[in-house]
């Protein structure tokens, strides 16, 4: 078995675009629970409008690629209002439950046969980012050691963490303004915001729709990198794929998404590619693991590994136990 091999994938998948997508994806939902305390279980919602805004506008209605991006930031806005307008008055565990229903409800309504002319229905929608690969300033590929990036791979990258650095900086000088410091004291204690005249509800909803707007840009990210949409790969496993990176990395932490989101997809990608090194070897029998069992066997070994984090280090790697005693009311 080639080890230098397994190493080498592993490390463009902790560095590589989906790396740095979810790591955006997660700096949203670390707005709405780190720093907000609002229980988001749909966060994968967000990310399939801002998705399909960018897809539809173009492949649909021929639009440019970037009012696409803008269209799918609004829709992204229009769901935060739709699902926290009803719900941030009341207890945290409503909008749990309004946030996975939403997502999946938007999952089968761009599926359905009526909006299929539209969204494409099951078979989704394809090659709609020429305008992006167009503005790629990459001729020849990157080479460094063992690893190799495609000039395609590297733009979709730059573009990506450039996006990760950008709203992990937004959302530092966000949390240490007095704004800032008012979605903490909700985190903490509603009443006693509320006490200290604030407009609590009024703060969610700034937060539940930043948020979302991250969560957005990361859905357009993906569908711009892969040149396709399909409403199936936006399912709840992503959302919690999410939280996990989160949680890994620590919650309430401006660099926990990033963290997380890497050591998450070393570990995904180490052990998808040890595995399929190992059968292929004979090191380990067809007979005991076969290629469809890899994809999610390595996700039974990253989550046991989640699993003792959360016994030996129930905040994440940088995270504060203090940070986990929210008031969801």
């Amino acid at each position: 078995m080639n080890f230098m091999d397994v190493l080498s994938n592993a490390l463009r998948g902790a560095f590589g675009a989906e790396a740095a997508i979810y790591a955006l994806a997660a700096v949203g939902l670390n707005l709405h629970f780190g720093f907000t305390g609002l229980l988001n279980f749909g966060h994968v919602g967000f990310m399939l409008v801002g998705a399909y805004g960018v897809a539809v506008s173009v492949s649909t209605w021929g639009l440019s690629l970037w009012v696409g991006l803008l269209i799918g930031i609004g829709c992204s806005i229009v769901l935060a209002l739709i699902l926290g307008i009803p719900t941030l008055r009341l207890r945290g565990d409503y909008l749990a439950i309004a946030t996975i229903a939403g997502a999946e409800v938007l999952r089968y309504f761009y599926r359905s046969d009526w909006a299929a002319p539209i969204t494409g229905g099951v078979y989704g929608l394809r090659q709609f980012a020429n305008e992006f690969f167009a503005l790629n300033p990459y001729s020849s590929n990157l080479e460094l050691g063992p690893l190799l990036f495609s000039a395609r791979n590297l733009w979709v990258m730059t573009v990506g963490w450039s996006l990760v650095v950008l709203t992990s900086l937004l959302v530092y000088l966000l949390v240490h303004s007095p704004w800032g410091r008012v979605l903490r004291a909700v985190r903490e204690d509603e009443l006693a915001a509320r006490s200290l005249g604030k407009n609590v509800y009024a703060y969610k909803m700034q937060s539940l729709v930043l948020g979302g707007v991250i969560g957005g840009l990361a859905g357009a990210l993906i569908a711009i990198a892969t040149q396709s949409v399909n409403p199936d790969n936006f399912n709840p496993a992503v959302t919690f794929y999410l939280w996990a990176i989160m949680i890994l990395g620590g919650a309430s932490r401006i660099l926990g998404p990033i963290l997380g989101s890497i050591i998450f997809w070393f570990l995904a990608t180490f052990l998808d590619s040890f595995l399929r090194n190992a059968t292929a070897s004979g090191l380990i029998s067809p007979d005991v693991i076969s290629g469809p069992d890899v994809g999610a066997l390595r996700f039974v070994f990253v989550g046991l590994c989640l699993l003792l984090l959360m016994i030996y280090r129930p905040a994440g790697i940088l995270g504060d136990p203090k940070e986990l005693r929210l008031d969801v009311r």
